[in-house]
């Protein structure tokens, strides 16, 4: 090889390693920022994971329904409420073939979660449940004096699976996110399959609160992974598939009280770009919102989706009250009209995202116990912002004579009072 063709070479190789490095360097800055944070608070973290989205109540239940056929050891179960319905029996006559295959099966319940839904679980209910052969707790039962028991509530969604796969989202236990509402249509929402070691801080989190609500302690051995190959699950196809790095955030009352707001600050704090989010009761929480303002003030474009429907009635005045607040900073703010969204995610500078059970109000960030994944994966963050783009669709971009219009007088006064309460809906 001539000189001159080394030189061109290594010319080329340098403009690549440059190009190479300042792409890493300028796609890195929030995620960077992000995990050091995260690791501060001590967020436990995992490599080698695999991230599969389930954006419809459709596919949720599907998915889960297929690996819980194909549990051989155990399936633990913990959500906020399980509706007595369609969905909910077929899931708990599921549960009780498998209980009598011999797979150790254990479900949780928070009890105002069930009191709460239309369709509660009774007494008579959970006899026949536990004559199936599974094992199933109400967390913090509500005795009297009841007041006692109004404050931190499970509203945690996990599913884990022989250790090797966990589900987790926004999603409970209910036939209306397949068949809607009459009051308010389609329901809207967004749940994930996880494989890979992310699987076991799941696991830890279900033993944890096993532990403390039924004084049992669960064999850390008989739950730990295994090689089994699961058939029909719609496999992680993006690049990085096996290789997330995960960090799961929970929330517990008394423990790790501001960690989701913090987290949620840290990621907020570290975006240089672009934020969007979906929240369905964002009705403000302090911290939450001086980051938002001071990520729109240092110039960071914030798309912020909104329902326009609700499935608590006061919910849209107080929520219209907060997007006008950042809209007047610069925020753009989307209606989303078809039905109800209850999606809970973050998508921060094209970089990571986060999901999970997490709402942006006070009940989830001051009070109840919560579960986020902060997912560090372009591949699923663009994943993500394609389902977000393609809602937008179905949305209304909100200006100062749409809020007036949205919002009469006597909403506006509705959401000023009842914004004084926001912890207690």
């Amino acid at each position: 090889m001539s000189n001159c063709m080394k030189y061109l070479l290594l010319f080329f190789l340098m403009i690549l390693n440059t190009t190479n490095t300042y792409s890493q360097n300028n796609s890195s800055g929030a995620t960077a920022e992000t995990m050091a944070s995260l690791r501060s608070l001590n967020v436990p973290f995992s490599e080698e994971n695999s991230v599969v989205l389930l954006p419809s109540g459709t596919k949720k239940f599907h998915d889960m329904f297929e690996a819980i056929r194909q549990a051989k050891r155990f399936v633990h179960l913990e959500y906020f409420n399980y509706r007595n319905d369609s969905i909910g029996w077929a899931l708990f006559g599921l549960l009780g073939q498998k209980a009598a295959e011999g797979v150790e099966i254990k479900v949780m319940c928070d009890d105002f979660g069930n009191r709460s839904n239309d369709h509660p679980l009774k007494r008579h209910h959970l006899d026949s449940i536990r004559s199936m052969g599974i094992d199933i707790v109400i967390f913090d039962p509500m005795n009297f004096p009841w007041i006692n028991h109004f404050y931190h509530r499970d509203h945690m969604k996990i599913v884990v699976i022989d250790g090797n796969i966990a589900y987790s989202g926004g999603m409970n236990v209910a036939d209306y996110y397949i068949h809607g509402k009459p009051e308010i249509g389609s329901w809207h929402d967004m749940h994930m399959r996880l494989q890979g070691p992310v699987v076991q801080h799941y696991e830890d989190i279900f033993t944890r609160m096993w532990q403390q609500e039924a004084k049992q302690t669960l064999q850390p051995e008989h739950h730990l992974p295994d090689t089994t190959v699961y058939q029909n699950l719609p496999p992680d196809t993006t690049p990085d598939a096996g290789k997330k790095h995960i960090a799961v955030v929970h929330r517990r009352p008394g423990k790790d009280s501001k960690l989701m707001r913090q987290a949620y600050v840290a990621a907020i704090d570290a975006a240089k770009h672009h934020i969007q989010l979906v929240n369905p009761y964002p009705t403000g929480v302090y911290s939450v919102r001086s980051a938002l303002y001071r990520a729109l003030k240092r110039g960071v474009r914030i798309e912020f989706m909104v329902s326009a429907k609700s499935d608590v009635p006061i919910t849209p005045d107080v929520v219209g009250i907060q997007m006008l607040r950042l809209m007047k900073r610069g925020c753009e703010v989307y209606y989303y009209e078809e039905g109800f969204h209850h999606s809970k995610y973050m998508i921060v500078d094209d970089e990571f995202c986060t999901i999970g059970s997490a709402n942006l109000d006070a009940r989830s960030m001051l009070f109840d116990y919560e579960v986020n994944s902060f997912i560090f994966s372009p591949s699923t963050t663009r994943q993500l912002q394609k389902l977000f783009e393609h809602d937008k669709k179905k949305c209304t971009l909100l200006t100062k004579e749409g809020w007036k219009k949205r919002f009469n007088i006597w909403h506006r006064m509705l959401g000023r009072i009842f914004g004084a309460f926001r912890g207690f809906f």
